[in-house]
């Protein structure tokens, strides 16, 4: 097999790769926040099992994960597994995701100083409405560093999709890899890896800029 033909087959699945990335961004990011609130919950049950929560998926492996959500249900309750692995894959992903940014908005809204609460509050702000428009804007702009870091590791993760059987790149590649006895898959798979985080790094690093604004 050619190596233009090993790229060609891999970038099939370097599209599923991106539907993992992209997906579970756009349903991680704003669960995180749902569940950091949650976590600051001035009610100590709620607080209490959301702090539980967000312990079990960072303490256990994402991969563990994936396997429970892709066919727990079929050994719990003996629901057939998705024929579209992509649906408890984005879920897996998304729900696992949301608690490690859970945490990182939670340190970034607890370390806004209370006399901007206070200022608001003068000025005829709701609690809200500071929320949204004083204190949210400039959480944004302090945890963007640690936020890049999760979705760079999040790019590398996809691979994990691997365990059960999504035909994503790393999973096409290890086949290739396997049927042609050559480590050159998996050097093309580093290759797009690296590629799609110093795509990620640049769009972020770009974002960072446009929120000097607030700093």
């Amino acid at each position: 097999m050619s190596i233009w033909t090993m790229i060609t087959s891999m970038a099939v699945g370097l599209g599923r790769t991106c539907a993992i990335f992209f997906l579970t961004l756009l349903f991680s990011l704003p669960l995180g926040l749902i569940v950091a609130l949650l976590r600051m919950s001035k009610n100590k049950v709620v607080s209490g099992i959301t702090r539980f929560v967000i312990s079990v998926l960072r303490g256990t492996p994402l991969m563990l994960q994936l396997l429970a959500v892709t066919y727990g249900p079929y050994y719990l309750f003996n629901i057939s597994v998705s024929r579209n692995k992509l649906i408890p894959v984005v879920i897996a992903f998304s729900i696992n995701y949301a608690a490690y940014f859970a945490e990182i908005y939670r340190g970034g809204i607890e370390s806004m100083s209370p006399g901007q609460y206070e200022a608001a509050e003068i000025l005829g702000y709701s609690k809200l409405q500071t929320f949204i428009h004083v204190i949210l804007p400039q959480v944004f702009k302090r945890i963007l560093p640690s936020v890049t870091n999760e979705i760079v590791t999040l790019v590398k993760d996809t691979s994990l999709a691997f365990t059960v059987s999504y035909q994503e790149m790393f999973t096409i590649g290890k086949q290739i890899a396997n049927s042609q006895t050559s480590f050159l898959p998996f050097v093309i798979a580093g290759v797009f890896y690296f590629v799609f985080n110093a795509i990620v790094d640049f769009v972020m690093s770009k974002v960072e800029k446009k929120m000097d604004y607030y700093h």
